[in-house]
């Protein structure tokens, strides 16, 4: 799949348009969301000094020592925030596939505030768990947050694209996004200098587990890839200006598998062993928002194809069936 094959689109065409030009473009990623479930986003007014932040803070806490590192690593297996180091997650094992560790380490960090009279006790000690922070680099964790601020209003923006695109009112998802438990991930995937075990890959397969994502991969970067209807695994490139947007989980129960939450992974792509760095923002939202099929999905006669869930916990027992358990 090259970058020119790659469906990208305009958000700020989106937001310009008068209802009608938005009903036509809704109706485009409409298409794209039945196909593939994946897109690329340009257009979003993210500011670059916000991303070039961000991505460079990350770059220089993986370049610390280990030690210092493992300084903010997440306390137990299972606990969503701060450092995670190589071999404590395989991600395939989110689609029941055992697998040996993923080679890559990461930083994770949740939403910035906890909402008003939520006394959940599952979602304080989950979602709403205190993220770990670094204390070096100098600057992290503003550039960490201003990053995070952005995608998180970046995500309802496109929610209100896919609304458009389901046939439904414009703001049909803001109550179920008001108070999203976001989580926003930086993933170091170091210079491989050993050949990998059998079945490891720098990510293994799996699909996203909320409504969308919003991918910021290195430019330039291989590995990458989608399983495709057609049954074949496709490599998706970045592409220069824009984000990498896919369905999760979620959106495709919402939408009654209309919609696809496309299997992907990170391989070990020939000649690009070198070390490669990536951002996600996993939209999730509101820990009590319940995920039920859409009217607008449902054809004459059609059922329902899942129960509802809730989104927190739906999240909670995907992400946990991903940790390497204790020793």
């Amino acid at each position: 799949m090259s970058a020119a094959a790659f469906s990208v689109f305009d958000l700020s065409r989106f937001e310009k348009a008068a209802p009608e030009e938005r009903r036509k473009l809704g109706s485009e990623v409409d298409e794209i969301c039945r196909a593939t479930g994946f897109l690329a986003i340009s257009g979003h007014s993210v500011p670059r000094e916000t991303i070039d932040g961000v991505w460079n803070a990350a770059h220089d806490f993986f370049d610390l020592p280990q030690e210092t590192k493992d300084g903010v690593r997440a306390p137990y297996p299972g606990y969503p925030y701060g450092y995670l180091g190589s071999g404590t997650e395989a991600l395939a094992k989110s689609k029941g596939v055992d697998t040996p560790p993923d080679l890559k380490e990461s930083f994770n960090g949740g939403p910035l505030k906890v909402p008003d009279g939520l006394i959940d006790p599952e979602a304080l000690a989950f979602c709403y768990a205190e993220t770990i922070w670094p204390v070096e680099p100098d600057g992290f964790v503003e550039a960490w947050k201003a990053y995070y601020a952005a995608m998180e209003d970046l995500a309802a923006r496109i929610m209100r694209v896919f609304a458009v695109a389901l046939d439904l009112p414009e703001d049909f998802f803001q109550k179920s996004i008001d108070a999203p438990v976001s989580a926003l991930r930086a993933l170091n995937y170091p210079e491989m200098s050993v050949p990998p075990k059998p079945g490891q890959l720098r990510a293994g397969a799996h699909t996203d587990y909320g409504s969308l994502t919003i991918l910021l991969p290195q430019e330039g970067s291989r590995g990458l890839e989608i399983f495709t209807p057609e049954g074949e695994w496709r490599e998706v490139p970045p592409v220069p200006g824009a984000f990498v947007i896919n369905i999760g989980d979620l959106m495709a129960r919402w939408t009654n598998d209309r919609w696809v939450s496309t299997l992907h992974r990170v391989v070990n792509a020939d000649g690009s062993a070198a070390r490669r760095q990536s951002l996600a923002f996993f939209h999730q939202p509101n820990w009590h928002a319940e995920i039920a099929c859409l009217d607008t999905c449902l054809a004459p006669g059609e059922t329902p194809r899942y129960e509802p869930v809730l989104s927190g916990p739906y999240l909670m027992s995907k992400f946990q069936a991903t940790v390497k358990p204790a020793a």
